[in-house]
């Protein structure tokens, strides 16, 4: 079979412009939004959708997407009353940053050897506002072999060091919220109490309102089930220190995000990636099925 037979890109409305890439030869494909903040609205690998996605969230463009895999950039998570200071001055930031809610352009798509397509983000006069550093993401999300690959770069377009963080925030549709998950971490940040604590693979989010965090796995990968008994697997670059866990009540989903820093970080700097001017960082993270 060529590539030409298993490969597949098309275009289509749905509230927004999407693009749904699909590999025909393991059943797979995925859908993404690049208005709606280059997000990933649906992903089924070898037959099985992954992820949980609330759709009116999706068509309200005044509403934070619940749902899909949003990108999150330059911050993960939230700032003590939405603010931090830089060099002297003050900024005001969302929870998550801003690339979540910032329109995102197609530079390139492909059909061979995979099925790709290529968005970035470029910093513009609202970014620069809350975020006061030039910058450009690309980003490619590659489907081949069944995995779901994004291949970052994160580009530093200013004429000083780059302070950031890197996150996903994928949802991922399960039969569960109290699952054992496959991972060396051995303690946890659990948000609802701010204690560290220990860790032994169990977390019930079942209950829990605030979200919990691993904080020292040595393996940059984590595994967990979903529905019909199979697992999802998620690998990723180094630089992904942590992976923070988080539901919500009455909603079938869990949340497995990987950081590469916590809260607050812009303010008390723990954990920062600097990236120097004009360098770029280069990051992976991979979803991947199971049985």
């Amino acid at each position: 079979m060529s590539t030409n037979e298993i490969y597949h890109i098309r275009s289509f409305t749905d509230g927004y412009l999407m693009y749904e890439l699909t590999e025909s030869s393991t059943n797979s494909s995925f859908t993404i939004c690049p208005e709606r903040g280059g997000i990933v609205t649906s992903c089924r690998l070898r037959g099985q959708e992954i992820f949980y996605l609330d759709r009116d969230t999706f068509l309200n463009p005044k509403t934070n997407i619940r749902g899909g895999n949003p990108v999150l950039f330059p911050i993960a998570g939230q700032l003590v009353n939405g603010e931090y200071e830089w060099q002297g001055r003050s900024y005001a930031m969302k929870n998550h940053g801003v690339a979540r809610t910032s329109v995102w352009e197609v530079l390139a798509t492909g059909t061979e050897d995979s099925v790709f397509i290529t968005l970035a983000l470029r910093s513009n006069e609202e970014t620069l506002a809350e975020y006061p550093f030039e910058f450009e993401l690309r980003f490619t999300y590659r489907l081949k072999d069944g995995t779901l690959t994004i291949e970052q770069q994160y580009l530093n377009l200013s004429g000083q060091e780059m302070p950031m963080v890197a996150g996903f925030h994928p949802y991922f549709a399960t039969e569960s919220k109290n699952l054992s998950y496959e991972t060396d971490a051995t303690r946890i940040l659990d948000y609802n109490d701010n204690t560290e604590k220990a860790f032994d693979g169990y977390l019930q989010l079942e209950g829990m309102v605030e979200s919990a965090a691993l904080l020292d796995a040595g393996k940059r990968e984590i595994a967990f089930p979903l529905a019909q008994g199979r697992r999802v697997r998620l690998a990723y670059s180094e630089q992904f220190r942590y992976v923070v866990l988080w539901s919500v009540a009455g909603k079938s989903f869990v949340c497995v995000e990987p950081w590469t820093a916590l809260n607050e970080a812009l303010n008390d700097r723990k954990g920062l990636l600097m990236i120097a001017p004009e360098q770029t960082l280069h990051l992976t993270l991979s979803f991947a099925l199971e049985g």
